[in-house]
């Protein structure tokens, strides 16, 4: 089983721009998904990271997420249909005549329109943060925090829960076939899979909670709380990371004028 959220090592046009640009694209990206409510640019925004994924040829990476992103976006789609009621009905989630002859549940286009975005948005956020990890090094990450003086305390803790998110996926899958083989049986459908959870999920905790404390005591016995100097290395800056920060640039200022007219 691959791996999610790891470092792949590819000698495309993104490993080859600078962290710090890299860092400040995505940093870009994700407050233009926050502060655009426009479906459209948020559309082009996705389109545009999905284009530079697969001129790296990691478009794999990005579509393996695509499930999950589908799923929550029909449950944030549904959750705005419940909850708001603006602009005109186009339709009913429970059609006319089933429970009531007028129909249940109105879906109206101020809904859609704001399930849209919400979905468009988890999607911008989420591709290019994982372009951004699988296609740097962690070492070359914290170079580049530790160059915009973040303090190593906060370093260390992002870069430690990046490598815990393929360790719990490899020992969540371990621990689900060994499950298997000594007979469990969750049965099939949604049912299935919601009882599987919990025989995965105990045993992963309690794992999880074990290595952090082997962990935190390494780190200790290795004096990095105490540490006060961290060896800083010159990065340098290309075409690409110049031409990538000003594109997010451009995006943001065409953002801000659309707003404002």
């Amino acid at each position: 089983m691959k791996e999610i959220m790891q470092y792949i090592n590819t000698n495309s046009f993104l490993h080859r721009m600078n962290p710090l640009s890299k860092i400040a694209a995505v940093t870009g990206i994700i407050a233009l998904s926050v502060l655009s409510t426009d479906p459209a640019v948020l559309a082009i925004m996705v389109l545009g990271i999905f284009l530079a994924s697969l001129k790296a040829g990691l478009q794999q990476e990005l579509l393996r997420q695509l499930k999950l992103l589908v799923f929550l976006s029909v449950t944030l789609i549904l959750l705005t249909v419940f909850t708001l009621k603006s602009g005109a009905t186009i339709g009913h989630l429970i059609p006319p005549g089933t429970f009531a002859a007028a129909g249940m549940v109105p879906i109206t286009t101020g809904a859609l329109d704001f399930g849209m975005v919400l979905s468009l948005r988890f999607f911008a956020m989420l591709f290019a943060f994982q372009l951004l990890v699988v296609t740097t090094k962690p070492s070359d990450l914290m170079k580049a925090l530790l160059a915009i003086h973040v303090p190593v305390d906060y370093v260390l803790m992002f870069i430690i829960a990046l490598r815990f998110i393929p360790s719990l996926q490899v020992e969540g899958q371990k621990i689900h076939e060994a499950q298997l083989a000594r007979g469990y049986n969750p049965g099939t459908g949604i049912r299935g899979k919601i009882r599987s959870v919990k025989p995965i999920l105990v045993p992963l905790v309690a794992n999880s909670l074990g290595r952090t404390q082997v962990l935190g005591l390494t780190m200790d016995m290795r004096g990095y709380r105490n540490r006060q100097n961290v060896e800083k290395h010159r990065l340098e800056w290309n075409k690409t990371d110049v031409a990538a920060v000003g594109c997010v640039a451009l995006m943001g200022v065409g953002v801000i004028l659309t707003g404002l007219m």
